[in-house]
């Protein structure tokens, strides 16, 4: 069946390691979207830290999609919300608590990709993520929000190696009442049950009226495997993770090695 939806993970995927698009992969995604391919970039950033990629992709107007916060919204380019699964105030005290018990950095995007976290010690990866999605810090406990304040994520975050010593223990507290996934080395995220980039992939191909056999999704992190597992065909990155290259059905190149390109010219772009 013709692909009609290609789903693009964004770091270490879309990007480069320098965090560039490379020519070879706008080429490509521009030609898709000649041919009224739908590209939605499916990322764990808010649209403001893909709005610069979108632009140099020429994804535009009212009629082409992203899903941000790695599932917690759906949204037109152009910020127009289709649909959104947030967490409550009281998801932020547990959170916040946990990760002050165990010494752990931590904090909460909102949906307008706001950060706030409840330390005064920033933790550095919590600045240059703010810098990557042009997002500002704010130090806010959750007595110092509002009752009804909510977030799209909680992100506990740190070396690999302290991550590593938690990780099981937040599955263990935190799961199956929310969805917990790695999203990278240095994060650790906790998201709204409902909520992962595979369920939101489906909801949107529905909304288009496309099958899961007419998508194809790229990605190279664990939290790829649920739209992999939806879409017809699974694209994991040669610098991906292992278990997320377990679910796919290829293998392609290096995100610096025209991974992206390879990919679309071989199972999209074949006339």
């Amino acid at each position: 069946m013709t692909i009609k939806l290609i789903a693009i993970d964004v770091d270490d995927t879309l990007l480069s390691s320098k965090q560039e698009l490379l020519d070879s992969t706008i080429e490509v995604i521009q030609q898709a979207l000649t041919k009224s391919i739908k590209v939605v970039l499916c990322t764990g950033r808010p649209l403001a830290g893909v709005t610069h990629f979108l632009a140099q992709l020429g994804i535009e107007g009212s009629n082409q999609y992203v899903i941000t916060f790695n599932g917690a919204v759906i949204e037109t380019v152009t910020g127009e919300v289709v649909a959104k699964h947030l967490l409550d105030n009281a998801t932020y005290r547990a959170l916040t608590a946990f990760a002050e018990k165990k010494g752990i950095p931590f904090n909460v995007l909102d949906e307008h990709s706001s950060i706030y976290t409840a330390s005064h010690d920033v933790n550095w990866i919590t600045v240059v993520q703010a810098y990557e999605n042009l997002a500002g810090i704010y130090v806010r406990t959750p007595d110092e929000q509002s009752a009804d304040f909510s977030i799209a994520k909680g992100l506990f975050i740190g070396e690999a190696e302290q991550l590593d010593l938690v990780e099981n223990e937040v599955r263990s507290t935190f799961s199956p009442d929310f969805y917990v996934v790695r999203s990278g080395r240095n994060f650790l995220e906790v998201l709204n049950q409902h909520v992962n980039k595979g369920q939101a992939l489906k909801d949107l191909a529905a909304k288009l009226g496309l099958e899961s056999a007419e998508v194809m999704a790229i990605g190279d992190e664990q939290n790829d495997i649920p739209m992999f597992d939806f879409a017809g065909i699974a694209i994991a990155m040669g610098n991906g993770s292992e278990l997320a290259k377990d679910h796919a059905t290829y293998i392609t190149s290096t995100n610096d090695a025209d991974g992206i390109a390879e990919a679309v010219r071989k199972f999209v772009l074949t006339d």
